[in-house]
C-alpha cells in the first residue's frame, strides 16, 4: 500500500475532527493508499507537518483546505520534487479549479491516488510564494477588516466580508506606486495593484480563471486613479469583453517586476493571507517549481 502524508486544515469547511480523519483514512485505503493524517490548526502547524513529511521521505503530500492551506503546504514542497495532492475543502478553491482538480471529496481522493503529475509555476514576492495571486491596496484592507469583524464581533465570513468591503470603499485610499517592469518605469496612483501567477482571464463569463499555470509569466493589473464609479465601469466592461479598450487600465506580463512606494511597509495579500512587508516589493515567477497531481 502506497504511503502519503495528508495535512488537513481543522477549521476548513464544516471543520474536521478525529472521526472525520478516520473516515478520510478509510477513503484513501479504499484506493490502496495509506494516509498519515495531520489535523493542523494554524499555518505554522501546516508548514511544520509538511517539512516533517518531506524529511521522512514521503513522495506525496496532500493539503486539505482552502487556498491559504494549499499555499502553506506548497511553500514547503516547491522545489523539493515531492508532489502536492489537493483536497479542495475551502470556500473558493481557485487553485484546484484552475487545474481541473475535482471539487467533490471522493473524486479528489481518487485523483490523488490515480492522477498524473504536472509541473506548475509559482509566484513569489520578497520570497513569499503565491499560487494564485498577490495584491496591494483595497483587497488587503478588506481582508484585515473582515478578520477583525469575525474575531471581535463574531460575524460569519461572508457578512464580515460585505461590511469590510463597504468600509474599504468608504475610505477608498490611493497608493502612489512606481512599477519597474522589463526595464521600464510606470508611475501610477491607484486603489489596487493585482499580480497573478500566470495570466488571468479578465473579460467575459470566465473572468478570474486561468487557462494555464505553466506559462512562466506574472500578470500585472493596475487601474489609474479610478473613482468608485470607475471601478463599476471596469467591472461592467470586463463582463461585456471590452476591458482591453480601457485607456486607464493596464495589463502587463513579465517574469519579474518591482514595486516601490513612499511607505516603508505595505500590507500585501498572497492567496488571501495578509502580511506586512518591507518595501520595495520584488515579484518573481518561479517556473515549474511545484509538482501537482491532476486528473488524466
Amino acid at each position: 500500500m502506497n504511503r502519503i502524508a495528508v495535512i488537513i486544515n481543522g477549521g476548513a469547511g464544516a471543520g474536521h475532527d478525529e472521526q472525520a480523519a478516520s473516515d478520510l483514512r478509510a477513503r484513501f485505503a479504499s484506493h490502496g493508499v495509506e494516509a498519515d493524517i495531520t489535523l493542523a490548526r494554524s499555518g505554522e502547524e501546516m508548514i511544520a507537518a509538511a517539512r516533517q513529511a518531506i524529511d521522512s521521505g514521503v513522495d506525496i503530500v496532500v493539503a486539505g483546505g482552502g487556498d491559504g492551506t494549499i499555499n502553506a503546504v506548497a511553500s514547503v514542497l516547491a522545489g523539493s520534487g515531492a508532489a502536492l495532492g489537493v483536497l479542495p475543502l475551502g470556500t473558493l478553491n481557485h487553485f484546484a479549479k484552475d487545474l481541473g482538480i475535482p471539487q467533490v471529496l471522493d473524486a479528489a481522493i481518487r485523483n490523488v491516488a490515480t492522477g498524473r503529475r504536472v509541473q506548475v509555476d509559482v509566484g513569489a514576492v520578497n520570497d513569499r510564494i503565491f499560487l494564485n495571486n498577490s495584491s496591494l491596496g483595497l483587497y488587503p484592507d478588506i481582508v484585515r477588516h473582515r478578520e477583525k469583524q469575525q474575531h471581535r464581533l463574531g460575524r460569519g465570513k461572508w457578512p464580515a466580508a460585505a461590511w469590510a468591503t463597504i468600509a474599504a470603499l468608504r475610505r477608498y485610499p490611493f497608493l502612489n506606486v512606481k512599477l519597474a517592469v522589463d526595464g521600464a518605469e510606470h508611475a501610477r496612483v491607484t486603489p489596487f495593484v493585482f499580480i497573478g501567477n500566470n495570466e488571468y482571464v479578465m473579460e467575459g463569463l470566465s473572468i478570474g480563471a486561468r487557462l494555464r499555470l505553466d506559462g512562466g509569466k506574472l500578470s500585472l493589473y493596475v487601474a489609474q486613479r479610478p473613482g468608485r464609479l470607475g471601478l463599476l465601469r471596469f467591472a461592467f466592461r470586463a463582463l461585456v469583453g471590452k476591458l482591453a479598450q480601457e485607456r486607464d487600465f493596464d495589463v502587463m506580463l513579465s517574469e519579474r517586476l518591482d514595486i516601490a512606494t513612499r511607505h516603508r511597509h505595505l500590507r500585501v495579500a498572497t492567496d488571501g493571507e495578509v502580511t506586512l512587508m518591507k518595501t520595495p516589493l520584488h515579484y518573481r515567477i518561479k517556473p515549474a517549481a511545484l509538482t501537482v497531481i491532476v486528473p488524466h
